[in-house]
């Protein structure tokens, strides 16, 4: 049962994704969005060299350090790279090497991914980690061509 879970839950990522990569929607370097969260760098479908920089915007939602708490219309980035959002979202994020914090409050991270395709969803959640219900996310889909 877990298995089937993780796979409808990766099948509504990539559904996602793809659909953000439609006319009107998805993220492109440099685009100015009325969404809650915007990747702004890396733009989807593009092909990228690695180490990547990711960029995030935020409108309605202010970015701050994780020590600062909790507190309403506030919190910090995590990166979801090759996995889906999770499912239970009263859950803090874990975190490994697809789910990367950025609790310090920062905007862009540099990510060392593999040559490949790569889908990163960017994930905005509060002080302690728990994403906001329902979830302020936004995603690419990139292409690592070349590894330094």
């Amino acid at each position: 049962m877990k298995i089937i879970s993780k796979v409808v839950a990766l099948m509504a990522v990539f559904a996602f994704v793809g659909c953000a990569g439609q006319a009107g929607g998805g993220s492109t370097a440099g685009k100015v969005s009325n969404k809650p969260i915007t990747i702004t760098t890396p733009a989807t479908l593009s092909n990228v060299s690695s180490p990547l920089k990711v960029c995030m915007a935020t409108k309605g939602y202010t970015v701050e350090p994780a020590k600062k708490g909790v507190n309403p219309g506030k919190g910090h980035h995590h990166l979801l790279i090759d996995v889906p959002i999770p499912a239970d979202l009263s859950k803090r994020i874990g975190k490994d090497s697809n789910h990367v914090h950025m609790g310090d409050g920062s905007k862009c991270k540099t990510l060392n991914l593999a040559k490949g395709q790569h889908t990163i969803t960017a994930v905005f959640a509060q002080g302690n980690h728990v994403p906001y219900n329902p979830p302020v996310t936004d995603g690419v889909t990139v292409t690592v061509t070349h590894v330094k």
